[in-house]
This record gives structure tokens, sequence and C-alpha cells, in this order.
């Protein structure tokens, strides 16, 4: 049996047999998706997050005939390889919206399926420029609460909880359609999850995070980033959707992994 997550940004989550690998969408390692280009991240050895191998084969990186993105976490010759897809162009401050269909309550508790901003050279000043949406049971197998809004550095070093919130989702919120979105500003980020597919259905979660809260480090190896509450965005920031697991280490059901990515939106503020 093979599952596969369906994230309209939808996520649809099926038992079913994966679709063939059309070669839409994609031209060598770049893949032209919600009207924007993206760069399939490829590793050959163990990087971050995970770590993981991260696969650039067409068959786990792919547009359907409706431009919907296909994203996997599948076995290849004894490997398992995550993936991940990094966009072309910058964004910073905005809105970030993700309509996600499936069952998301019930995935594999090593899987992690992340929507976020990252900026590689901005580590000194804004931690990278990470703002981050998860759906994750962090080696949890019995929860079902697995929508985590986030500000980055959360666990680089010591851990601040206070910049990170798991939503009190009651059951059956993150199976179907759901749309999620966060509001990212200088002085505040805000965090919304709906019902259904846009803003306007039954609110499930929400959290937001101001400068009132106290300034933290981000620590990397040797590195430390300089004292922040909320991270600005540099001149190369980008959104990046990755699909991966939690140390490398094989889905604990054992399964092929798939996502279905229908659409991501950014309007800069």
């Amino acid at each position: 049996m093979i599952k596969k997550f369906l994230v309209l940004l939808v996520f649809a989550f099926t038992a079913c047999e994966l679709e063939e690998a059309p070669d839409f969408g994609r031209v060598g390692d770049t893949v032209r998706f919600s009207g924007r280009d993206w760069y399939v991240k490829y590793s050959s050895g163990p990087v971050g997050p995970g770590p993981n191998l991260f696969s650039r084969l067409n068959e786990d990186v792919f547009l359907d005939g409706r431009g919907y993105l296909h994203m996997r976490i599948a076995d290849h010759n004894g490997l398992w390889y995550s993936s991940e897809i990094v966009g072309l162009d910058t964004v910073g401050y905005g809105v970030y919206t993700f309509v996600i269909e499936g069952d998301l309550e019930n995935i594999p508790e090593n899987v992690v399926v992340g929507l976020f901003s990252w900026n590689t050279e901005s580590f000194q000043e804004e931690a990278n420029s990470e703002v981050d949406i998860e759906f994750a049971k962090w080696l949890d197998e019995t929860t079902t609460q697995t929508l985590h809004y986030s500000v980055q550095q959360v666990n680089f070093g010591p851990y601040y909880p206070e910049r990170s919130h798991q939503a009190n989702t009651q059951p059956g919120d993150l199976i179907g359609v759901t749309t999620h979105q966060f509001s990212w500003t200088d002085s505040l980020i805000t965090w919304t999850s709906w019902r259904g597919e846009g803003t306007t259905g039954r609110q499930i979660a929400n959290w937001s995070f101001n400068t009132s809260n106290p300034p933290r480090i981000k620590n990397e190896g040797s590195n430390s980033s300089d004292p922040i509450v909320i991270p600005g965005p540099a001149e190369s920031t980008n959104a990046r959707i990755n699909f991966w697991l939690l140390g490398g280490i094989p889905p604990s059901d054992g399964q092929v992994q798939e996502v279905i990515i229908r659409s991501f939106n950014y309007e800069a503020l």
C-alpha cells in the first residue's frame, strides 16, 4: 500500500497507486509551478533538514496535467530520499497562503511537511529569515495535533517555547480541505487556518507573535546570530516547500509518501 498526501497547496491523502511522472513543468532541475520558477533541491549526501538525501528525479518532483506539484519521499536503491523546492524569486514581508487537502492528522510520526520563508545568507542579522507552517507529529505517534506555527529561532541551541505554537485543533479539522496563512511584518507575525478553501470558512487555529517577546540568538555549530525578536527578510529571501524525514530515517510505516501541492500565493506588504 502506498500513501499519498495531496497538498492544495492541496494535500489529499489516499491509499491508491502512485501517479506516473510526466515531464510537465520540469526543465532540468527547475520546475515551473504556480506561476513561479523553483529549484529542485538535490544532495548526494545527508544535508538539512533531517539530515536527508534530497532527490531531483522527475518521478519525485513533477507537475501533473492539472498543474499540481507532486513531491515524494521514496526509496531508491535502498536509500530514502526526501524532496524540497526553492523559489527562485525574492519574497519578503507579506501574506503567504497555502490551501491543503488531506488527512494531516494521521501522517507517519517521522514525516514533516514544511511551508516557509528562508534566506541562506541572512544567518547573522536575521537568523535565516525563517517563518514556518509545519505539519508533523515530531515522533509522537499518538497525537493528532500536527499543525505548528513557528518563528525561528526555536530550537537551535536553547529551546525557546514562546517562538512556536502547536495548534489545538479538533478531531477532523485537518482532514479534508484547509487553508493556512501567515502575514509577516517587521512588528507582527500572525498565522491563521480555516476549514475549506479560502479564508471565509470556519477558523480552526490562529496565533500571533510580536515585538514584546525577548530577543533570541540562533546557534549553529560554532556560529551565533545576533539577538533577534522578529527576523526580517533580506535580499535573497525565498519561499520553500519541503517534505522530509526526521533524522533521515525511513518512514515509520515503510511506505513511499507523496504530497501534491496545488498552489502557492504570496502578496507583498
